[in-house]
């Protein structure tokens, strides 16, 4: 047995452990039709609605999750991470669930109404740096010096297998789904999503959706080895950016993930502005890729499938440059 097929199976395990440990600390989302994109594309389509979770996005299940998991003496110490948005703020909530102290570093170009969100939760806010690399180095660093758990926002297993949960809830809703929909940054979410799914419906596919102005974990895969990929400006701000070396959502990527659809700006635009004045759902650039990598699969038709809405915080100037068409 490869590593690979080690790694789906032992991930497989952690998210049926992860779905009992996380029950009444996380929302059983809603699972709702989408008649109007069912229309557009002859396909029935569903939406899993992660956007209305606590604190507004997946997120909160994997940080809950690996908190859940610690030791007593880790939990007494406290934890570090480094995010400027979804992954801060599910940290900072499950933090606050156990009564443990969270310090989620943010770089100075995080706005200040991010910061006191993440703030609201419990956790400290510290500035460092002018970009995401520096402030998570930094975050390891006072992690490692201080004895706190530093807990990443997809390179760790307990983290994919809380995410992975989404997919539990999805099969328990609806068992004949055939194809989903997920957005591709670092990984976490279609690795757990998928090493589920497929151990107890081995031909379900997975679709990994991407920005093409950052399809960094995509092009990874398709290089074969994780590798410096450049990233421009997208809507999908929670996508965006490189893969850490050695994160193992690369290999489990590269084994789960049938297919992979890059979409540009302008359809994920579209598809947040659909969403909003068809479905009346608010959702972040992440699920507009989602959607649009829907619209443009050639081998969607007649099918059953599930996009994830994966999150609804989208900045209000970003919702405001939405509407002011």
């Amino acid at each position: 047995m490869t590593s690979a097929a080690t790694n789906r199976a032992d991930i497989a395990a952690q998210v049926v452990a992860a779905e009992q440990r996380l029950r009444g600390n996380v929302l059983h989302t809603p699972l709702v039709p989408c008649p109007w994109l069912a229309d557009e594309l002859g396909a029935d389509i569903r939406w899993k609605l992660e956007n209305v979770q606590h604190t507004g996005s997946f997120k909160v299940r994997g940080a809950s999750n690996a908190l859940h998991a610690l030791s007593d003496a880790q939990r007494e110490r406290g934890v570090v991470a480094a995010s400027s948005g979804n992954h801060g703020l599910g940290l900072a909530r499950a933090a606050k669930q156990l009564a443990m102290e969270a310090t989620v570093f943010v770089p100075s170009t995080t706005p200040a109404r991010k910061q006191e969100s993440i703030r609201r939760y419990g956790a400290e806010v510290q500035v460092h740096g002018d970009d995401c690399v520096i402030t998570e180095r930094h975050a390891r660093e006072v992690a490692a010096t201080t004895g706190k758990t530093y807990i990443s926002p997809y390179n760790d297993a307990a983290v994919i297998a809380g995410q992975g949960t989404v997919a539990h809830e999805l099969l328990a809703d609806w068992s004949e789904v055939e194809v989903v929909y997920v957005a591709l940054g670092g990984g976490g979410l279609i690795s757990g999503m998928a090493a589920y799914a497929k151990s107890v419906s081995p031909n379900i596919e997975f679709v990994g959706c991407s920005p093409t102005a950052s399809a960094a974990m995509a092009e990874c895969v398709r290089h074969g080895a994780i590798t410096d990929i450049p990233c421009g400006a997208t809507w999908s701000d929670s996508t965006a950016g490189g893969v850490e070396p050695g994160a193992i959502t690369f290999e489990l990527c590269s084994d789960l993930v049938d297919r992979f659809i890059d979409v540009d700006e302008p359809a994920i635009e579209q598809a947040m502005r659909d969403s909003l004045v068809l479905q009346h759902q608010l959702v972040e650039g992440a699920v507009g890729v989602a959607i649009a990598a829907c619209r443009a699969d050639a081998e969607l038709r007649g099918r059953r499938a599930a996009i994830i809405a994966c999150g609804g915080n989208l900045p209000f100037d970003l919702l405001q440059k939405l509407v002011s068409v």
